[in-house]
């Protein structure tokens, strides 16, 4: 499958249908789920990181049970924007992780989602090193794919 603009993802997505957020790591994948107006994005859990098979048989299962439609990814471009290997990675994840789910992507800048999360675990929630590992994840993926969700959010019209 190629991967869509999350604009013309969210255009083609059934009514009523969410949105996955990946946020893939090396040992762990985030996972949000938005709500059916796609408009607000919530920690949905973790998957370990495995063989892609797996991944995907584990992402349709929730795909099926929450009624989603399609897939929001993580890339994690350079601090200046660049487009490195890290990036291309997450790319060619996408893509094959898409073609196995049949469920269309998109991709979405997730640059300092993680830090944000942690600095917010420890400023305002003061959770230690060990519970923060527990939720920062799912946290990073809910904190990009609710960037996504307004970054792609059409503008009203006046009146």
């Amino acid at each position: 499958m190629t991967l869509f603009n999350l604009t013309e993802l969210r255009a083609a997505l059934p009514r009523g249908q969410r949105l996955i957020g990946l946020d893939p790591g090396a040992k762990q994948i985030g996972v949000a789920l938005s709500d059916v107006s796609l408009m607000l994005a919530s920690p949905y859990g973790a998957l370990k990181r495995g063989k892609l098979a797996a991944n995907a048989a584990e992402v349709v299962a929730i795909a099926r049970k929450e009624g989603a439609g399609g897939l929001v990814v993580g890339l994690p471009l350079g601090m200046d924007g660049s487009f490195g290997p890290a990036a291309q990675a997450a790319k060619d994840w996408a893509m094959a992780l898409s073609t196995a789910t049949g469920l269309p992507a998109a991709l979405w800048d997730e640059r300092l989602s993680s830090a944000a999360v942690n600095r917010m675990l420890v400023g305002e929630m003061d959770l230690s090193r060990a519970k923060r590992a527990a939720v920062v994840d799912r946290a990073a993926a809910a904190w990009m794919l609710q960037a996504a969700l307004d970054g792609s959010r059409g503008t009203p019209s006046p009146g």
